[in-house]
């Protein structure tokens, strides 16, 4: 049933009249920082907020054996994170008629910064210039998570809540293996529908590559620059993988025809060749070298399968290099190996998103292709849900001054809060 023009100003109003407050919150949760493994000052903040407002909250921790079973999960290394997942859960006094649950799910790692010089401000200032909101993690996603905690505090500020369960869930992992969200789907957290605000610029995600990380490792014997000829250069040896792992990519690329939200562009398959060590001495031919590598993969294509084409890619390399040939260069499993997925048109939460988004920007919603991972994913192909990623206006994700725009950032909150009310149902709260 459609909320009272009365109930929906209500809602808007109350999301204006906390948003000061809601904005001081993400630059907060900016200013925490945490690097991967570093989360857990921010997720204790989450903790304590999920606390006060009455919420079941419980920490999840991540744990590798019953993660390392499903073919879904992240591979782990010795930098994943050991942060709990924060959840909190708000259940009704009855649950109304027509009421149904919903998850709000945002992530709280950020990725690393890169020289500090080459920011305007301090990574973790949260400065605000203009309509813009600074900082690592500003857009992805803190500002998405943080909204969906206002959203229902927008509720509560008109003395009512959701009529049906509402889960928010506060993951780490999100940006290497997925394991964070993945946690809470083997746990049994579930709902009729999903929401996260990943900075989609008011955009619905309608398809979502997967993606999978691995490393490759090459290691030969060490000489004097004066012998080269006798050694062989595992940087050199290393970055002929890289030409075949590019062939590859095109040929994955090739395949996009046909796939309904991926033929329009140029290269929805991307290998990125991230980090490259090797060597030890300016005058040692360098005996190892090791690069660190992510690439994509469409929607119905496996994670093993894309393994698999990566590990025959660097052998069918490997026999066309004297060196390599008598030592192998070796492929490593250390992140995502994750499937992606497409959104169907036409469920019952993205009509009415739709009309809420309509209502509060007065414009249509839109989709778009999302290049890169998303928790999404596993509710869409876990739990079967609608998974609907919405959130704010960002810029510069991943990179020197991320920011994002914080007009968005009550658009999107009132959006949800919205979103929440006719989807959940609303009840008076309990006394």
């Amino acid at each position: 049933m459609p909320l009272s023009p009365e109930i929906t100003k209500s809602i808007e109003d109350a999301v204006a009249k906390n948003f000061k407050d809601e904005i001081a919150f993400v630059q907060k949760m900016v200013q925490y920082g945490g690097q991967r493994g570093e989360e857990h000052e921010a997720l204790d903040e989450l903790y304590h907020q999920y606390t006060s407002r009455g919420y079941d909250t419980t920490r999840l921790e991540m744990d590798q054996q019953v993660l390392s079973q499903h073919s879904g999960a992240g591979r782990f290394s010795d930098t994943h994170s050991k942060a709990p997942v924060v959840i909190g859960v708000h259940k009704p006094k009855s649950s109304i008629p027509g009421g149904k649950s919903l998850i709000l799910n945002g992530h709280i790692d950020i990725v690393p910064n890169g020289p500090k010089e080459l920011w305007t401000h301090d990574p973790y200032s949260g400065i605000i210039e203009g309509d813009w909101l600074y900082g690592r993690g500003s857009g992805d996603m803190r500002a998405g998570a943080v909204a969906n905690l206002y959203a229902l505090d927008a509720l509560r500020s008109i003395g009512k809540q959701p009529a049906s369960k509402v889960i928010i869930e506060s993951v780490p992992e999100e940006e290497s293996t997925g394991n964070g969200t993945m946690a809470t789907h083997l746990a049994g957290y579930t709902a009729d529908a999903v929401l996260i605000p990943e900075p989609t610029n008011e955009e619905l995600v309608r398809a979502n590559v997967g993606v999978v990380w691995f490393k490759v490792a090459v290691a030969g014997r060490p000489v004097h620059v004066l012998k080269a000829k006798e050694g062989s250069n595992a940087i050199e040896s290393i970055w002929k993988i890289v030409g075949g792992l590019k062939e590859l990519e095109k040929e994955m690329n090739d395949q996009k025809k046909g796939r309904l939200y991926f033929e329009h562009m140029a290269s929805p398959i991307n290998l990125n060749v991230a980090m490259i060590q090797g060597g030890d001495w300016a005058s040692s031919v360098p005996a190892w070298c090791t690069i660190d590598c992510r690439v994509a993969l469409f929607p119905g294509v496996t994670a093993q399968e894309v393994a698999d084409k990566i590990e025959r890619k660097v052998a069918e390399v490997s026999k066309t290099d004297s060196f390599l040939r008598d030592s192998p260069a070796k492929v490593s499993w250390n992140g995502f190996f994750a499937e992606g997925y497409v959104l169907e048109p036409g469920s019952e939460a993205e009509e009415l998103l739709k009309t809420v988004h309509q209502q509060v920007t007065g414009a249509e919603l839109t989709s778009m292709t999302m290049p890169a991972y998303l928790d999404t994913r596993i509710f869409a192909l876990e739990q079967k849900i609608p998974a609907l990623c919405y959130g704010p206006i960002g810029e510069s994700l991943h990179g020197f001054d991320e920011r994002v725009s914080i007009s968005s950032i009550q658009r999107v909150t009132t959006t949800i809060a919205l979103f929440i009310a006719e989807w959940c149902g609303l009840e008076d709260i309990a006394s």
